[in-house]
């Protein structure tokens, strides 16, 4: 049996879905304008490998848990929301340069994170969706044939991961052009003002959808 049909529709599926904007779209794009290229790849690394931790929780089964056990599934998603609250809030916080020079690469009043907090905030954002985890239980569940070998499933799995984080490391490069940063960055402290505003609604629709599952 050929299993290449099945991968090409998974990974057509998967495609769409992470070109997406959401979460993940709105962390990656705010480290690579704010704080550059190595921040941006970091957190785009740390999206990449909370996608094996749904893939994790689809094949052990924890995802049917989540969604079946209403406690867990909103502890998860106001985990999330309020994460993403975190984030929004300190981008809103930024205030405009001193200088002009001070826009490329940060400054005294923003210090650029560390690579480890970079990573972290891709992972978290990423690992605490429960959109996410719903997204790769119907994967497997609808679109993955229930013959298809463990080994497969694992490999569709390190696939998808490896195209998120590459997905979003182009997404990186491209923003940290020098010209495209130069340009986002004239008036960069409003442009994270407006990602702040972008991850506060998603935190609230994360809420609401919540609620009223």
């Amino acid at each position: 049996m050929s299993f290449w049909p099945e991968f090409l529709l998974i990974a057509t599926v998967h495609l769409v879905a992470v070109a997406s904007p959401g979460p993940d779209f709105a962390i990656v794009l705010r480290y690579a304008v704010r704080f550059g290229r190595r921040q941006a790849l970091l957190a785009s690394a740390g999206v990449g490998l909370a996608i094996l931790l749904h893939v994790s929780w689809s094949l052990l089964g924890i995802a049917v848990l989540i969604q079946t056990t209403e406690w867990l599934f909103s502890a998860l998603s106001l985990a999330g929301a309020a994460y993403l609250f975190y984030i929004g809030i300190q981008a809103l916080k930024s205030k405009a340069p001193l200088h002009p020079e001070q826009t490329i690469g940060g400054s005294a009043q923003d210090p650029v994170p560390s690579g480890g907090k970079a990573f972290a905030a891709g992972f978290i954002t990423n690992g605490l969706n429960p959109k996410a985890t719903l997204f790769f239980l119907s994967l497997f569940a609808v679109i993955i044939s229930p013959q298809t070998p463990l080994s497969y499933k694992v490999v569709y799995g390190v696939y998808m991961a490896l195209a998120t984080a590459c997905w979003f490391s182009v997404l990186s490069v491209v923003l940290t052009q020098t010209k495209v940063r130069g340009f986002l960055l004239l008036k960069g402290f409003w442009f994270d003002r407006l990602m702040g505003a972008l991850l506060l609604a998603l935190a609230l629709h994360l809420v609401i959808t919540t609620m009223y599952r």
